[in-house]
């Protein structure tokens, strides 16, 4: 083989090679970047490992928030109608934070609770996550399906939960 072409072939061979570190470093970072979200019914299953961070969606369960008194720490519980899920979290919490209305918890789970480390609030009365939405409607379709098996078997069907209502106000502030 001619020496120009020798080095050529070997020139291309370490771009190459440069082009495929670079793009398994790129994909390494990414994936650590990345976090999903999960309703409480898929973390009550098991179903997100207990080292991963990851973002737990719902509502936040009414007469479930408990401020620890001289601290910005607040526990309390999301929930998806069908399952509760605990979070702990301290720091300030956004302005839409209220009983009833949709929540986003960013966290790991520690001692069967999620440490959040962020905490996102719907920012209207209609919105909900698109994630969050089906995560509740999968969870009310497994429920539907339990309970049609539990009367085909001669078993008395559970109560279905209470579907999430509608947040309503008072007209006054809060």
């Amino acid at each position: 083989m001619n020496p120009t072409r020798q080095r050529r072939l070997w020139m291309a061979l370490l771009v190459l090679l440069a082009a495929a570190v670079g793009g398994g470093l790129i994909v390494w970072a990414l994936q650590r970047n990345v976090t999903f979200l999960h309703s409480p019914t898929e973390v009550r299953a098991g179903k997100v490992p207990e080292d991963a961070r990851f973002r737990l969606g719902g509502v936040l369960l009414e007469g479930s928030v408990k401020r620890e008194t001289g601290s910005l720490r607040v526990a309390f519980e999301v929930t998806d109608r069908f399952n509760n899920y605990p979070v702990v979290y301290d720091g300030i919490l956004p302005d839409m934070f209220r009983e009833g209305t949709s929540v986003i918890a960013t966290g790991r789970i520690s001692d069967g609770q999620l440490v959040a480390d962020e905490v996102l609030a719907k920012h209207d009365e209609q919105y909900m996550p698109k994630e969050v939405a089906d995560a509740i409607a999968a969870a009310k379709a497994q429920e539907a399906a339990g309970a049609t098996e539990g009367s085909a078997a001669g078993e008395a069907a559970p109560e279905a939960a209470p579907a999430p209502s509608e947040a309503t106000t008072s007209g006054g502030t809060y």
